[in-house]
């Protein structure tokens, strides 16, 4: 079981990862209007659509990445002094009553939405039309991306409520923590500030676990 739950974490890693890329896509699509725009005075009226549909692509995608990594806005005011089982009860409700119903019927609109369109070949209204059936494929596919990661999420619910703990999740890069940092490498603010000022160097042994 914990097999394929780290299996689902990967694919949705993945997946964010993969059209994490559009934000790169994004940046050069903007900046080459910009300079054809205002140095060439050639503007593109397919430019717009295509950054909103860059755009809507990155947003959709990263809900599985982001929920797979447990990063979802929450209220963690009293929610992290629970235990987890107590967690897990919560996090069960919510995705049963809230989740399930909302990303179902938007996997399920979505497919309907994207096959209307392709069924009339759907294209932009501008004076330089660009086809809007391929990304409104993406509403299902991030929407069925999302209730799997969802439904993983919600077996980790069942376990944490068996065992008293939560499963372990699938690791990715996070937000360096500064304070464990200076633990690490044995330095106390103090040490810093000197070294900052120019008062005394780092000791050799903090310099060299600190490369």
């Amino acid at each position: 079981m914990q097999r394929f739950l780290l299996s689902v974490d990967k694919l949705s890693t993945w997946l964010g990862k993969l059209t994490a890329w559009a934000a790169v896509g994004l940046t050069v699509l903007i900046s080459a209007e910009v300079f054809s725009r205002y140095v060439l005075n050639k503007p593109h009226a397919w430019v717009l659509d295509a950054q909103i549909m860059l755009y809507g692509t990155l947003f959709m995608c990263a809900g599985a990445y982001t929920l797979a990594k447990s990063g979802h806005v929450r209220g963690d005011v009293l929610y992290g002094f629970f235990r987890p089982r107590a967690q897990a009860s919560i996090d069960l409700l919510l995705y049963i009553v809230f989740f399930l119903p909302g990303i179902v019927a938007l996997t399920w609109a979505g497919w309907t939405y994207a096959n209307e369109s392709l069924a009339m070949r759907e294209h932009t209204f501008n004076a330089d039309p660009i086809p809007v059936y391929p990304f409104k494929f993406i509403i299902p596919l991030a929407g069925g991306m999302l209730l799997l990661q969802g439904l993983v999420e919600i077996v980790r619910c069942v376990l944490c409520l068996r065992d008293g703990a939560w499963p372990a999740r699938e690791e990715d890069v996070e937000e360096v923590d500064v304070d464990k940092l200076k633990e690490m490498v044995h330095v106390t603010d103090a040490d810093v500030e000197a070294a900052a000022s120019g008062a005394r160097p780092l000791p050799a042994a903090q310099r060299q676990e600190g490369a």
